[in-house]
């Protein structure tokens, strides 16, 4: 049976602390979680606002993406993303406004974001989720892996100059990334504080 253990653990991420009885389970939720965030990760994409002038939305996608990868560590954050990848190349309509594929000029952000939950994983294993203004250097460095990928796989997709990728790609992007690491900041903090408490 698995439980939730209250011991917030130096060198553990919020999923380390659902416990299985034995190693068979302890698969078993590793891949649940796994499927979970890749889920999450396709359903905050639909949550998609158009961008005028640029093919790239704003979507829920980038945000799910680092929680994923501060929730589940490196490791399950990282295979998570990378599920969310491969079933969105296979047609599945999950990415940003529904799309599927790897021809989407915004594919280099899906890319970004298995190694930005990579990086956030690894820092939330260090304590990077568990202060606010911890949180938000976390979710800066995931941000900043983002659009390092995607930006410029935006300017080769469409032949733009990188200049035109960065005003396309990046910069309407700010205040709302702004607002998700805020979000964040609120989120996983207070998710071990309440965790704290129980123990």
């Amino acid at each position: 049976m698995n439980t939730v253990s209250t011991a917030a653990r130096p060198g553990s991420v919020l999923a380390d602390l659902l416990h299985a009885s034995s190693d068979g389970r302890a698969r078993a939720r590793d891949a649940a979680l796994v499927v979970g965030g890749a889920a999450l990760t396709g359903v905050a994409a639909q949550i998609a606002v158009p961008v005028p002038g640029s093919p790239v939305p704003v979507t829920g996608q980038t945000f799910a993406a680092l929680l994923v990868g501060a929730s589940l560590g490196a490791g399950r954050g990282l295979l998570s993303l990378l599920v969310y990848a491969l079933v969105g190349m296979a047609g599945m309509p999950w990415f940003a406004e529904g799309e599927s594929g790897a021809a989407a000029p915004s594919f280099g952000y899906v890319i970004g974001m298995m190694l930005a939950a990579t990086a956030v994983g690894a820092l939330a294993r260090r304590g990077g989720d568990r202060g606010m203004v911890r949180t938000v250097g976390t979710m800066a460095v995931g941000s900043a892996i983002i659009y390092a990928i995607g930006v410029p796989y935006l300017a080769l997709a469409t032949n733009m100059s990188l200049t035109d990728a960065v005003a396309a790609g990046l910069t309407p992007f700010l205040l709302g990334d702004a607002l998700k690491v805020a979000l964040a900041m609120g989120l996983l903090p207070t998710a071990w504080r309440l965790l704290d408490r129980r123990s």
